[in-house]
């Protein structure tokens, strides 16, 4: 009896815990108004389009190639990879990602990403948010929910301006890092109001980019909607340069999830 009890009392205690997680947004105010889930076997093309290739660092390597992109098991899988199939393609290495570019927007409201990212030399994985409208860089700002360098065990969270780019304005703070389990799933969200950005991981709070007070231009452009990239990347200035032997690499995604106040 005693063992049944116990059992009983267990099976309680984990329901009790899973309520009060699935309760947690409304608790805090917060209503689920948007998520994907990755169900299914291809990408949803009304939500994502494969981002095309171009000239800079977070780009040179994009491609369409279908084996950059799977989606299986729940999660959307975006792969980077030696470019030894694609004969006429010039580029050394090849990478994947989306984005929701003219087909969904985020504004006010709390962003989350749930993922596992891969390890290689030279990667350069990152979720991040780009004018809806398509406001040119920096003017309408960029906000960098995550990046990862190598196989860091830190994410890189930072928002940029023609204040802080072109003008290269410290104050307030533009950026800062945060733990994450290097091997495992991690929660990445940013929090968007008008008057300030919040940043987080595994909810723990790491960044608010207030808007102030100044005669300076461009300070808070982010009062706006922006659409969301999420991006294997290799190579570039920053992460420096890729090491092949290390290839392939994959990112997991397993949700995003958009949440509005009521």
């Amino acid at each position: 009896m005693k063992t049944v009890t116990s059992y009983l009392l267990s099976m309680f205690l984990i329901a009790l815990t899973g309520l009060c997680t699935s309760c947690d947004k409304q608790v805090t105010g917060w209503q689920l108004v948007w998520e994907e889930n990755f169900d299914g076997e291809q990408l949803d093309a009304s939500r994502w389009t494969k981002i095309a290739r171009n000239t800079s660092d977070w780009n040179n390597y994009m491609s369409d190639y279908d084996p950059l992109y799977e989606v299986a098991d729940g999660q959307m899988i975006l792969r980077g990879i030696v470019n030894n199939v694609l004969p006429a393609d010039t580029a050394p290495y090849l990478t994947g990602g989306i984005y929701t570019k003219d087909k969904v927007g985020f504004g006010n409201g709390r962003l989350e990403i749930r993922a596992k990212l891969g390890k290689a030399r030279g990667a350069w994985p990152a979720f991040w948010l780009l004018p809806f409208d398509n406001t040119g860089w920096p003017d309408g700002g960029e906000i960098d929910i995550m990046e990862r360098l190598n196989g860091e065990d830190i994410a890189y969270q930072t928002v940029h301006s023609a204040y802080t780019v072109r003008l290269q304005q410290k104050n307030p703070p533009q950026s800062a890092t945060g733990k994450i389990d290097p091997d495992g799933y991690n929660v990445y969200a940013v929090e968007l109001y008008h008057d300030s950005i919040s940043l987080f991981i595994n909810d723990i709070h790491t960044l608010t980019y207030p808007r102030i007070e100044t005669d300076l231009e461009g300070q808070f452009p982010f009062d706006r909607e922006y659409f969301l990239l999420l991006d294997m990347q290799l190579g570039g200035s920053w992460v420096g340069r890729v090491f092949p032997e290390d290839l392939p690499v994959e990112m997991w995604i397993d949700w995003v999830r958009f949440y509005k106040k009521p």
